[in-house]
């Protein structure tokens, strides 16, 4: 019972990582007994150890450890029930985003895959390609989930990659042809995570320019009271200085070749991509080419909508979801089920965070740092929190 117990505990995840989360939970209340700071520095013990589950996201998804050191904070009386609630509702437009917004995007999935596909096929010069890859990637991601366009960016590679392998396989393992298709398909690879990665870094570039880019976006937005142009206007002395030097590295990166940049679309690639992209504009029906016009309603319904605020950005999110479902003939349960998994679990752990935060709030574990910055001189001041904020934000 023991062993099975243990290989329950945590799943497949490491030895190791298992036994480091029970050293955690058995160290955090012998440090609460250290005499007068036993508060404080079992506090930063639970934010360094929550961070550690995070970093370790491959090892074990943060839900699970990071909720166990959740539960046990609360158990330590670290913080209260209370506390937490009144983070959850001061946090709540984030969790709205996340819940609705993010499921009514799971619904433009067609059209963000025609646009890259469109992209991919069309455009000859991989500089180019790669910038159309950051720019589009950016200003999707200025007005949807930066997640899901990075997983349909990764769908359109693993999409094109395994049709050219298919393509390929059909050839005989010993022939000339067959030796020529395995070094095309590996310059294939490294052509489509170049590309994967310009994505990925422009949805980084394109969200922190909008409060509905980045979830912490809306959270200082609600804060301070600015919407959808106030944030975007306020925000741009620093975002677009940013945006221009990412794509500029962009380019650096393909006309340089550096860092495995740079590779070229093999001919022979291009011709099998052609021809299955024309396959399949001619077999698409009426139906999938009125639901990408429907889909593409929605993205202007809801770039307005965001625009003007019409409604908290959650709404809007649910808007979407009711508009897609209804004119695409979305009805069965199961079907808008799907929209919300890729959510909730992330909505899950936020959620496990806000409960770090109500500690760090009730132990004031901030309050020396935030003193100490305070005490700089006024210039300096932005720099430094600019600073903390991203080497915090690199892990977490």
């Amino acid at each position: 019972m023991d062993s099975a117990f243990f290989r329950n505990f945590l799943g497949s995840s490491p030895l190791w990582y298992k036994q480091t989360i029970i050293l955690f939970l058995l160290i955090n209340p012998l440090l609460l007994l250290i005499p007068e700071y036993g508060g404080t520095i079992a506090g930063w013990a639970l934010v360094l150890e929550f961070i550690f589950t995070l970093a370790m996201a491959l090892k074990c998804y943060p839900l699970q450890p990071g909720g166990l050191l959740a539960l046990e904070a609360v158990a330590l009386q670290l913080t209260s029930t209370q506390t937490i609630y009144d983070e959850l509702v001061l946090g709540f437009p984030v969790i709205l985003l996340l819940i609705f917004m993010v499921a009514g995007i799971y619904f433009m999935k067609d059209l963000l895959l025609f646009i890259f596909t469109k992209l991919l096929i069309h455009i000859r010069s991989k500089i180019i390609l790669s910038l159309m890859f950051s720019v589009v990637a950016a200003v999707l991601s200025a007005f949807l989930d930066a997640l899901t366009v990075t997983a349909v960016v990764i769908s359109v590679a693993v999409g094109f990659y395994n049709v050219y392998h298919r393509a390929s396989a059909q050839l005989k393992p010993d022939s000339e042809a067959a030796s020529v298709h395995s070094k095309d398909l590996e310059k294939f690879r490294e052509f489509l995570c170049s590309l994967v990665m310009h994505a990925a870094v422009g949805t980084a570039l394109g969200g922190v320019t909008t409060l509905v880019g980045e979830p912490q976006n809306l959270l200082i937005a609600k804060t301070l009271g600015w919407e959808f142009m106030e944030f975007f206007l306020r925000m741009l002395p620093v975002t677009l200085p940013v945006f221009i030097v990412g794509v500029t590295t962009c380019l650096l990166l393909e006309v340089t070749k550096w860092f495995g940049y740079g590779g070229q679309l093999p001919e022979r690639v291009l011709q099998v991509l052609q021809e299955f992209d024309t396959t399949e504009s001619e077999n698409m029906t009426q139906r999938e080419k009125v639901k990408l016009i429907m889909q593409g309603v929605a993205a202007i319904f809801l770039v307005n909508a965001l625009a003007f605020h019409v409604a908290e950005v959650g709404i809007v999110g649910l808007a979407i979801i009711v508009i897609q479902t209804a004119f695409n003939g979305i009805t069965e349960e199961h079907q808008i089920g799907h929209a919300f998994q890729e959510a909730l679990p992330f909505t899950a752990l936020l959620s496990v965070f806000f409960v770090i935060v109500a500690v760090i709030h009730t132990q004031h574990l901030f309050a020396p740092i935030s003193s100490y910055v305070l005490e700089l001189p006024p210039d300096l001041q932005p720099g430094v929190f600019y600073i903390a904020n991203g080497l915090l934000s690199a892990i977490s």
